[in-house]
């Protein structure tokens, strides 16, 4: 391609070919040495001797000049023959063909070959090239190849010649002498009136063969035939040569000469075109001054609108030789221009005049757009790289010179702008500070290169000129407006390349013939598909478009295995780019790859954009890229190829869970001490709710207590969350668990992901040996795709930490910092380093499982509640049997039974809450000990064989508020043959609970419990009435009283209540009543006295937990406390001295009716507690018959009036401790009856345990009538009483005793 270098015009392009079959590596290293002389200085130049018109062009001897040389490896195509005059420096001057060759009978081959690539490249109507050579370097030749068989072009190159640069210099200037001499054959041909009627015949003319064109008319003599090209053309010398005459040289050196040869041509046409085409020759040939010269005269002729071409090129051409004059000079032109003007600036005035002619010439002939706008653009890019030299350059300078005069195949970037920070801000912004041109100054001019007009031109020249204005765009640091120019030049190269290959294919297609009805598809070539899809990627690049995102993959190599993908993918990342630009890009990228075709860049574009523009994707455009993607990927198999795509959609997994085992199957670790016989299982009734210590109840799992625990080799299920957030259902080849650690069997599965939604997956497996299970994650893999393991950590405080604080960073990073360049882009920011969150030193933690040893199974085979269902009374005992089967190939050698019940977690929570006071402590567990809803007789010795049944016996007791409750069974097999060298402290149970849905009803009602003092009644009632009710009489009535209680019937059904009398040391009683419905009926119950030690009741109430203490939230005195204690102790035994139960009238179901409801007052204390002294009154006679005991009748004494009697007391100390006490009788009446002596604090004495002392007080009744005497005793301590027993005695004093 043409790199438009700004002295082009001056330059001389010699065509370098490969003949034969040279290898390339050959060719380029033969051509590279060619290709270091650029430059060639006139005086290097071999003049020849001839005088003629070949000598015109010649140099002079010892010129100071240079010639420039361009040595391009491919011509320019046949349609731009028509500006083969107005610009001779845009065709190849000379020819040279480079090939090798070892023996001298294959130079007639070569000969051939070169004739026949000279006539491919060239028509033959053409002018150029005006020279022909052919490099023959030799190599591997046994002998020397002979020289008396060369042709004078084959120019034959030694293997051994010792300075063959030199050789190759000298031949270049012969062949730069015969063009020379070429040019001036022309001119003598274009100098006639019809080859001047030829030259402005039209807009771009063209010569017809050099026969039909007569000499100049100052030539005498007559010519004669000419051959043209396309006869016998001959090699030794150019066409032109055979017909130019021996002509006189003249100088150049002044116009007038010049108008004086050219005398002869008529007035119909003007010179000015001849004048341009010859300033042209002499601007190739180095001879600068001439060349201006002959510039200035044309101009002067080129006025006419017909010429405004001519003229512009004429422009073009003066504004190169100030450059050319600078360079062989070595310093700029400060010294010839004003210091109020930059030094480039006449050149810069002279391109702009050019392109405003060009841009003005309105063609006639359409064929003509193609060559005006080629001109213009070249123009363009003419002043373009002026500026731009200028600008990388640093300014006005050799530099600047060297980058506008650089030749060769490739564009010359300078040294400022070829270091690995040339594309910085800071670097272009200290260009353009230094040169004084701007890059939008430049970015400005080159952007009228582009327009309409670019589509008049051939494909080639439409890449040609865009490739030149992109790569200036980019050295500009422009990266967005190169791209944009770089999508046209893909646009064109593709049409190019798709076009060539159909025609390819149908030359092909024909060749084969028919061949029926066989189907024929031909290999499609892949050649430049590489570098196509290498611009396309720096196209997208620039826009912000990853086409690298998803990256093909090796199938078959070692490291195409699992990769582990991002964990902080989801981490927020800043926009860029224009969302719709884009999409359009992205489009055009499937595209391009689809024409190609290349199946696999197909299928990783549509699917990197699919993962980098998800959220500005259409509906439309997300399925059509997934749908292209699986079709290429679909093809590229079918075709043998060995790469697969990367797992593309984000990140599928979003969680991972073990799926919840059912309770019967969930294995419990417990330690062996768990074994041990326990003396009480209170403390873990009242904290837990079981009533065995041991068993675990799943109600209250606590997640955080350790690894979850699996059984070995049994199925587990795992959920996994996957997401779709596409509009097109996700099929997913292939998706398992990632694990570590024990192995674990499991089989992939296919899936399809519903659009946009989240999607829940159960994955299975089994784990083949005990020890620790780590879910890592889930391997997927995509329809054509490889597979990818998604690591999953567990969210765990420093994770989610973790993660935040990144999103965070990102988030607060994104309008922070401006980043230039492509450093803007989001890949590029997130390498940079202080974007980076340093990760934490402690390793990720996974979802872990412990696998457990396999355990036996159980099934409940049968049970006798009905429905499990339970309906019960009040306090009704009963039983349940429950039958269980093992269904596991292990034997159970190990089976504990616990229970749970609605009342539990209610008094759980209140006793937690610490608001009850003390007693209600006590009642609330007491009712969770001692009147469990559930109950069974331990039997540890249970054993079930493999396929065995055992029944098992439970009982139950109503409790009013109960609903539901639960039996556990924990069974294990424990007695297992462990592998040796792995003792464990640890076994393991399963559980396998039995609900029931229990109904108590509330039938009885207690209430009104009361104690009352035994009372007197005479013999006679007491023989009558103890032989219907033995039960109530008794013989000592002090020392007992009557226990009372009101039965109230709720129920529809008649209930039998009896109360039974079970005190130690006592004889048995009971006391029966048949309460009817709706009724209420009394139970009484003679009860035996009985005193607590001091230290009995002084302790405080108790707790039946492990609670070292509790605190009472009611504030008592010492004395209030006191009594409180005393009232609870007391009422601990008196429930113990008694048992209430309930039987259904003429049914068979029983139970407890409970008294615990019932409240003990003080005045019911006071009777039921025993004395500490016994007081016994009775009256005794006195006088002769002293000693005596006075009649009793119905209970009652009958003293005599007037007469002297004596109150016999007799006090017995009735505790096991000595004490002193005191007695107070009182009379009633006291004013009818006389005593002897005071009768209070009457000193009894010490007493010690159980004795007794009599007391005799001497009275004397008055009076007729009823007198009622009553003895207290008192206990002396410390000074004070405490205390009290007393007697009461009734005496009727009647008149005839």
């Amino acid at each position: 391609m043409d790199t438009h270098v700004f002295a082009s015009l001056a330059q001389i392009r010699i065509l370098l070919v490969p003949i034969g079959e040279i290898a390339q590596a050959t060719f380029e290293t033969y051509a590279s040495e060619i290709r270091s002389f650029d430059a060639l200085r006139l005086s290097d130049i071999a003049v020849e001797g001839n005088k003629d018109e070949r000598a015109r062009f010649q140099p002079k001897p010892l010129s100071a000049g240079h010639l420039h040389l361009n040595f391009p490896s491919h011509p320019p195509p046949h349609s731009h023959q028509p500006l083969s005059l107005i610009r001779p420096s845009h065709f190849p001057l000379a020819i040279i063909g480079i090939t090798t060759c070892s023996r001298s009978e294959s130079l007639p081959e070569i000969l051939s070959q070169f004739n026949g690539t000279v006539l491919d490249m060239f028509p033959p109507t053409g002018l150029y090239p005006l020279a022909r050579n052919c490099f023959v370097f030799e190599e591997g030749a046994v002998a020397g190849i002979s020289s008396n068989q060369q042709h004078p072009n084959l120019i034959i190159f030694p293997e051994n010649m010792g300075n063959r640069r030199l050789y190759v210099g000298t031949l270049l200037g012969e062949i730069c002498s015969t063009i020379f001499g070429e040019f001036g054959v022309l001119i003598q041909r274009l100098e006639s009136p019809l080859g001047n009627e030829y030259l402005n015949a039209s807009l771009f003319p063209t010569l017809p063969a050099l026969t039909d064109i007569p000499p100049s008319l100052e030539k005498k003599d007559s010519l004669p035939p000419i051959p043209s090209h396309n006869s016998q053309p001959e090699i030794s010398k150019s066409a032109l040569s055979k017909v130019a005459p021996s002509m006189k040289r003249n100088s150049s050196l002044g116009v007038p000469t010049v108008r004086k040869r050219i005398s002869g041509i008529g007035a119909a046409s003007s010179h000015g075109r001849l004048f341009k085409i010859m300033a042209d020759f002499f601007l190739l040939a180095g001879r600068t001054e001439d060349a201006m010269i002959w510039y200035l005269e044309a101009l002067q002729l080129l006025k006419s609108p017909l010429d405004s071409i001519w003229n512009a090129s004429a422009l073009e051409a003066m504004a190169t030789i100030p450059i050319l004059d600078a360079w062989s000079a070595g310093h700029g032109l400060q010294t010839s221009t004003s210091a109020a003007r930059e030094p480039w600036a006449d050149i810069a005035d002279k391109l702009i005049q050019a392109a405003a002619l060009y841009f003005k010439v309105s063609a006639t002939d359409i064929e003509n757009h193609q060559f005006l706008s080629y001109l213009y653009c070249c123009c363009i890019l003419r002043h373009t790289s002026l500026l731009f030299a200028v600008w990388s350059a640093k300014g006005w300078g050799p530099l600047a010179f060297t980058t506008m005069l650089q030749p060769g195949p490739t564009p010359y970037l300078p040294p400022t702008l070829s270091h690995s920070e040339s594309t910085t801000w800071a670097n272009l912004e200290r260009l353009s500070s230094m040169s004084g041109i701007s890059r939008t100054a430049i970015s400005s001019l080159l952007a009228q290169a582009h327009g309409p007009w670019l589509l008049h031109l051939g494909p080639r020249e439409r890449v040609s000129v865009l490739e030149a204005i992109a790569s200036t765009y980019s050295c500009l640091g422009y990266r967005r407006k190169e791209s944009y120019i770089l999508r046209e030049v893909l646009g064109c190269i593709l049409d190019l390349i798709v076009c060539g290959r159909e025609e390819d294919a149908h030359i092909n297609m024909q060749s084969l013939g028919n061949k029926g009805n066989v189907g024929i598809r031909l290999n499609e070539s892949s050649d430049g598909n590489e570098s196509i899809l290498k611009l396309l990627k720096h196209v997208c690049k620039v826009l912000g478009v990853n086409l690298d995102a998803i990256q093909m993959v090796d199938v078959t190599s070692e490291s195409s295995g699992q990769v582990e993908a991002d964990e902080d993918a989801d981490v927020y990342q800043e926009p860029f780019g224009w969302p719709e630009l884009q999409v359009g890009v992205v489009r055009e990228s499937v595209a391009v790859a689809e024409a190609l075709p290349d199946f696999l860049a197909v299928a990783q574009y549509a699917l990197s954009s699919l993962k980098t523009l998800q959220e500005f994707l259409e509906p439309g455009d997300q399925y059509h890229l997934y749908a292209t993607a699986a079709r290429a990927m679909q093809t590229a198999r079918r075709r043998g190829s060995v790469k697969a795509v990367e797992y593309w959609s984000g990140r599928p997994v979003v969680s991972i869970a073990l799926a919840p085992i059912p309770l019967i199957r969930l294995p419990i670790e417990k330690p062996l001490s768990a074994l041990q016989p326990r003396t009480s299982d209170s403390n873990v009734i009242l904290k837990k709710g079981g009533t065995d210590p041991f068993l675990y109840n799943p109600r209250r799992l606590n997640t955080s207590q350790g690894k979850p625990l699996v059984v070995q080799g049994e199925t587990l299920e795992f959920v996994v969350i996957l997401q779709n957030p596409y509009v097109f259902d996700l099929e997913l080849q292939s998706l398992s668990l990632s694990t570590s650690g024990v192995p674990f069997e499991t089989a992939p599965i296919p899936l399809v992901v519903p659009a946009r939604s989240y999607h829940r997956v159960v994955l299975s497996g089994k784990a083949r040996t005990t020890g620790s299970l780590v879910i890592r994650g889930c391997n997927v893999q995509a329809p054509g795709g490889v597979l990818r393991e998604f690591v999953l950590p567990l969210a765990t405080e420093e994770e989610e930490e973790r993660l935040a604080h990144k999103r965070s960073a990102a988030l607060c990073d994104a309008g922070r910092s401006k980043y230039s360049g492509l450093n803007s882009f989001p890949w590029e920011k997130s390498k940079s380093p202080n974007t980076e969150t340093p990760r934490s030193c402690k390793t990720m933690l996974f979802l872990e499982c412990k696998v457990v040893p396999e355990q036996p199974l159980l099934r409940i085979r049968r049970t006798t509640a009905t429905h499990g269902a339970l309906m019960l009374y009040d306090g009704e005992m009963t039983s349940i049997r429950i039958t269980l089967e093992n269904i596991s190939p292990l034997p159970i050698d190990f089976v504990r039974l616990a229970f749970d019940d609605s009342t539990i977690i209610p008094a759980q929570q209140a006793l937690a809450e610490g608001d009850m006071s003390v007693f209600e402590t006590y009642e609330t567990e007491y009712a969770l000990i001692h009147r469990p809803v559930f109950s069974w007789n331990k039997n540890d010795s249970v054993t079930i064989g493999p396929g065995r049944k055992v029944t098992l016996t439970i009982n139950c007791f109503g409790k009013v508020g109960c609903t539901e409750g639960t039996i556990h069974a924990s069974y294990s097999y424990l007695n297992r043959n462990l592998p040796e060298g792995e003792p464990s402290s640890v076994f393991h149970t399963r559980q396998l609970s039995y609900p029931l849905m229990v109904t108590v009803y509330r039938m009885l009602e207690s209430h009104g419990m009361d104690i009352l003092p035994y009372p007197s009644y005479p013999m006679e009632l007491e023989s009558r009435y103890a032989k219907n009710n033995p039960q109530l009489f008794v013989e000592d009535k002090g020392a007992w009283c009557f226990f009372c209680l009101d039965v109230k019937n709720t129920y529809g059904t008649p209930f039998e209540v009896s109360i039974e009398r079970v005190q130690e040391d006592v004889p048995w009683g009971e006391s029966l009543v048949n309460v009817p419905p709706g009724s209420t009926s009394r139970l009484v119950i003679p009860l035996k006295k009985f005193l607590l030690s001091d230290e009995h009741v002084s302790k405080p109430i108790p707790t039946l937990s492990d609670r070292q203490f509790v605190v009472d939230k009611t504030k008592l005195s010492d004395a209030e406390q006191k009594i409180q204690r005393e009232l609870f102790w007391y009422r601990e035994e008196l429930f113990k001295s008694l048992r209430c139960q309930w039987r259904e009238a003429g049914g068979t179901r029983y139970g407890d009716l409970s008294l615990r409801q019932q409240r003990l007052t003080l005045t019911m204390l006071e009777t039921l507690r025993t004395e500490k002294a016994g007081v016994q009154l009775s009256l005794m006679r006195s006088g002769d018959s002293k000693g005596i005991p006075i009649e009793q009748r119905l209970g009652k004494y009958h003293p005599p009036c007037d007469e002297l009697v004596y109150i016999q007391v007799k006090v017995t100390n009735l505790t096991n401790t000595a004490l002193v006490f005191t007695l107070d009788v009182h009379l009633d009446p006291h004013e009818l009856v006389i005593h002897d002596g005071v009768l209070c604090n009457i000193p009894v004495g010490r007493l010690e345990a159980q004795e007794s002392r009599e007391l005799e007080v001497s009275v004397c009744f008055l009076c007729h009538g009823r007198f009622e005497i009553l003895a207290s005793a008192r206990v002396l301590v410390g000074g004070s009483s405490s205390g009290t027993s007393s007697a009461r005695l009734i005496a009727v004093v009647d008149a005839n005793e």
